[in-house]
């Protein structure tokens, strides 16, 4: 089996739910993770319902784990207390590595992926690019 890179765009959210008791003043930020890696976005200061992130991370694969699958973490940063859950998005990405892997890239173009609650209820949407490369080695 092969190895490569997965990398994930995290383009913006919209419609996330308001979890602050002063409306509209989230501080969104997401962690990402793939397996036992994870990585973490900056904080929206303010960002509000909407925030915008356009940042890349990357992590990497082992094509013989049978499930890719990436967490995206919605988290409400606050300075006071706990940060606060906004939901979560799960992506499949078995497929992409999968194809990727067979032609040595692929690339989904940024596209939208619900946030639901544990309860599985809509919490906003985020939107995602994704690649994957085929290592060479």
């Amino acid at each position: 089996m092969g190895k490569g890179t997965l990398e994930v765009l995290l383009v913006d959210a919209k419609g996330l739910a308001d979890t602050d008791f002063l409306a509209g003043k989230i501080d969104p930020y997401v962690t990402i993770q793939y397996r036992s890696q994870e990585s973490k976005s900056s904080v929206k200061r303010e960002g509000g319902r909407n925030p915008v992130w356009n940042e890349t991370f990357k992590f990497m694969v082992n094509t013989s784990d049978s499930q890719h699958k990436l967490v995206f973490k919605l988290m409400d940063h606050d300075t006071f207390s706990r940060d606060d859950y906004i939901g979560e998005a799960t992506i499949n990405v078995t497929d992409l590595v999968a194809i990727g892997m067979e032609k040595g890239y692929l690339e989904q173009h940024p596209s939208k992926h619900s946030v639901v609650l544990a309860d599985k209820s809509y919490s906003g949407e985020i939107r995602v690019g994704l690649s994957f490369r085929a290592s060479k080695d």
